[in-house]
Formats: C-alpha cells, structure tokens, sequence
C-alpha cells in the first residue's frame, strides 16, 4: 500500500503449527486485532479520496468483516476480488485441486504446469537462481522469463509526489480504476506482447 510515509506492509499474523505445514492448513491467529489494522491502513491512512475508493475500495473492505479462519481462504478472496475488478477472466485452480505431485521445488511447479496444460511459465526474473529451465524442458514447457517495466500512475498518497513502483494491485485499482490493466499491459516489452 501506498501511504504518505511510504509503503505499507499489512501481514495476517498466522499460527505456527510445523515446519511442514502446507499453504492451505495455515490458520490464522484471530486473537490478533489484524483485521481492524488492514482496514483503517486501507480505509483512512492509504486510499481515503482515492478516485476509485467508492467504486472498489468499500466492496474490498467488506472482505474484512469475515472472520477467515485459513489464510488460503483468505488470500483466494482477495485474489478473486482483483481478478473479478479488473475483469481478468483467466481461470484460477488451486494446486490442492489437482491432485497430489511427488515433486519439490521445479520439479512440482512443472508437474503443476503440465496437469493443467501449460506450455510455457511465466516467471520473474528474481526466480533465474532456482527455476531449473531442464526440469520444465523435460515436461515440455518453456520457461518465459518476465521483463516487466513499471509503468508510472497517479497515487493518491505518496511521499512528496513519488511514485512508489510494486505496490499491491489495489494500489493500481484505487488509484486508476480497471483501466490500469490496460497500463500494465503497455508496459510489457514489444516482443513479450506478441
């Protein structure tokens, strides 16, 4: 989130149970007032008098007055949520839904990717040092390496007129509207946008 101080980070505080714990039985530590935070930092501190408060911004905050006991759940409705404000239609699965995979690491996100019929990942450059392109290569999927460059929009509140870059996509939708898939979009090297 975008504030006047700076960026904001919102984290939900989660129960540690084992190391081994998967996403999706990750529960929430409901004892923590987090909920109350995200919405005043959201609400009153970040996107108060965004242009697209009214529009998204109270639809988004009423994702806060459930009581989530899994942070899966709740990441999935925040998800669904941007998704469904930028009208981005591609179809979202669960990795839980598609079966159980023997893999770790590129091993499982290829065995992922060929289960739901991928022939390419997209992935960030940060991920060069641990994606291993050969595992996807024996799958048959090429692995596209992102060169996303930030493109540039109006934020309500920055630090004296700053842009701040990699934002959450509520930013972008706050600040611009559904529009702003169209700027992410122009922001895709020529190549990439073919």
């Amino acid at each position: 989130m975008a504030s006047k101080n700076g960026p904001v980070l919102l984290t939900v505080p989660v129960i540690q149970q084992s190391r081994d714990e998967r996403i999706m039985d990750k529960l929430i530590d409901n004892s923590q007032h987090w909920r109350e935070k995200h919405r005043r930092a959201i609400a009153e501190h970040c996107y108060r008098g965004a242009p697209f408060m009214e529009d998204f911004g109270k639809k988004f905050l009423r994702i806060y007055k459930e009581e989530w006991e899994y942070l899966s759940d709740l990441a999935t409705a925040t998800t669904r949520f941007i998704l469904e404000s930028f009208k981005i239609t591609t179809p979202v699965v669960c990795a839980s839904e598609l079966g159980d995979f023997p893999g770790q690491k590129s091993e499982l996100l290829a065995q992922l990717s060929a289960k739901v019929g991928a022939t390419t990942m997209l992935s960030g450059d940060g991920a060069r040092g641990y994606v291993d392109e050969s595992v996807f290569q024996r799958y048959g999927i090429g692995v596209e390496w992102q060169q996303f460059q930030h493109p540039e929009y109006p934020q309500r509140t920055s630090p004296k007129g700053e842009f701040l870059p990699r934002m959450a996509a509520l930013d972008l939708l706050l600040n611009v509207g559904p529009e702003g898939l169209d700027l992410l979009r122009g922001a895709r090297p020529a190549d990439a946008a073919e």
